[in-house]
């Protein structure tokens, strides 16, 4: 996993201007919590990402659980930030309010968590599966996982909805799903 560079970027600019439009008023304590969080560890990061990353060898090979908390809060460079964050953005405001602050924050809590497993799990499907121990090296950091299973949820208390995804009107039922796609072509890895 490649480093990336510190400091104020295109990315992290645009996503301050982003939350400023939205307002810090209007923003759940728990959601503005959660960007608080993930910018300030991309501004002052605990460790590098090489040493924060979940992948198998680490996290179970070498029983580095740690991990399991701090890859989600890391992310590799200014734009994967801002994606991810902006996506939290909404999404939060959306489900905070519905489901208030203290049950939000166990769903980001537990999901942090059982993200990593999920992920772990399935690494260790795809070098049996496929008998290729290189999927143990895989290493990965970043909130998608966490932002995948609150689409999913929002998604739950909101059916029939039609979300935008790149200007195209998809029902919500199916843009969690054109939402990991389009992620995980712009911001692959």
């Amino acid at each position: 996993m490649e480093r990336r560079q510190r400091g104020v970027s295109a990315g992290l600019l645009l996503l301050l201007y982003q939350i400023s439009q939205v307002g810090l008023q209007n923003i759940p304590s728990v959601t503005l919590g959660v960007l608080v969080l993930n910018i300030f560890l991309f501004l002052n990061p605990l460790r590098p990402l090489t040493e924060v990353c979940l992948s198998v060898n680490e996290a179970v090979h070498r029983k580095n659980w740690q991990r399991f908390l701090l890859a989600p809060f890391h992310h590799a460079d200014d734009w994967h930030l801002y994606y991810n964050m902006i996506s939290m953005l909404w999404k939060g405001i959306m489900l905070e309010r519905k489901l208030k602050s203290i049950w939000f924050a166990y769903i980001i809590a537990v999901f942090s968590v059982l993200i990593g497993v999920v992920y772990i799990v399935l690494e260790l499907l795809l070098v049996i599966i496929l008998d290729d121990p290189s999927y143990e090296m895989n290493c990965g950091v970043g909130f998608s996982g966490v932002l995948f299973a609150l689409k999913v949820l929002n998604n739950h208390y909101n059916p029939g909805r039609v979300s935008s995804v790149f200007g195209l009107p998809i029902s919500s039922k199916y843009a969690c799903w054109v939402e990991l796609v389009a992620i995980h072509l712009i911001s692959p890895g």
